[in-house]
């Protein structure tokens, strides 16, 4: 599958009449800081979703740090920007494709097929000495209509049913300690699923910061079947989506996220918690 696209790729297209461009740019920590950055400079004709605003919901007692969009205002906020079920969407930021994944797997979520993920990010662009402007699109909204695809998607009940059962993989996309439990600088507790493996998300781009091809993420999660359930978590359910995105590229075809993620996990008093390799 090819999830990922070139800059020059959009170059080629961002003027056709069907793509909607999505800057996805967010700090976490500086929630203001993605917005501002898009009203300085972005690709030409790109419109602006906020992780914490438009592609999240927000934070409850339950439901991790960035809880999913309730999916009928995800649906509104969709349709306000001109994203239509016709439209070929790409999303891209300046975090290593993390927030730009997470527009990526909540319009697959949807039942959208045609969304996209720039390689490399914005600050390539530019480098590249591709065109930018600070000049804010004209909105004209569109209709989206959602088809769940519920089979994408893991609550903590079925992540709890599924510890150690044969078959089924979760996958960690955090640090390595983080997941080990020998740093936390976020969430309350440190440590990780019991039984999860790691695989750091960052880890899917080259040096460069290019997408490994789909041969070499292959082998970042080599000795899992490729039929078998991955159910892939991070903190909130967001650095996962990257991790959800190259198995997909490597071929899985039974991968789910836990959107909820450790920061979910752990607001149940009981659910168990291991540190250190597993």
């Amino acid at each position: 599958m090819n999830n990922i696209v070139s800059l020059k790729w959009l170059l080629a297209r961002m003027y056709e009449s069907d793509v909607v461009i999505v800057d996805c740019c967010f700090q976490l920590g500086k929630p203001e800081s993605g917005r501002e950055a898009y009203t300085e400079s972005h690709i030409p004709g790109a419109v602006y979703l906020d992780l914490e605003k438009d592609l999240s919901s927000p934070v409850e007692e339950h439901g991790g740090r960035h809880p999913l969009p309730d999916i009928a205002a995800l649906t509104a906020t969709l349709s306000r920007v001109g994203i239509n079920n016709e439209s070929r969407v790409i999303a891209y930021d300046d975090q290593g494709g993390a927030m730009a994944s997470r527009l990526w797997w909540l319009l697959k979520y949807l039942g959208h097929e045609q969304v996209y993920v720039m390689d490399e990010g914005f600050t390539a662009w530019k480098n590249a000495g591709f065109p930018v402007s600070a000049e804010q699109k004209v909105l004209i909204p569109s209709q989206f209509l959602a088809t769940v695809q519920h089979n994408m998607l893991v609550e903590v009940e079925e992540v709890q049913e599924k510890l150690g059962q044969a078959g089924v993989t979760i996958v960690d996309s955090r640090e390595g300690a983080r997941y080990r439990g020998e740093a936390e600088p976020i969430d309350r507790v440190a440590g990780h699923i019991p039984g999860a493996i790691n695989r750091f998300w960052a880890e899917g781009r080259d040096a460069d910061g290019k997408w490994k091809s789909a041969e070499a993420q292959e082998a970042r999660f080599v000795g899992l079947p490729k039929d078998g359930e991955l159910v892939v978590y991070c903190g909130s359910g967001v650095t996962a989506c990257p991790n959800v995105l190259a198995l997909q590229e490597a071929g899985f075809t039974n991968v789910k996220l836990y959107a909820g993620s450790w920061s979910d996990w752990i607001s149940y008093e009981g659910n168990p918690v291991a540190v250190g390799n597993e």
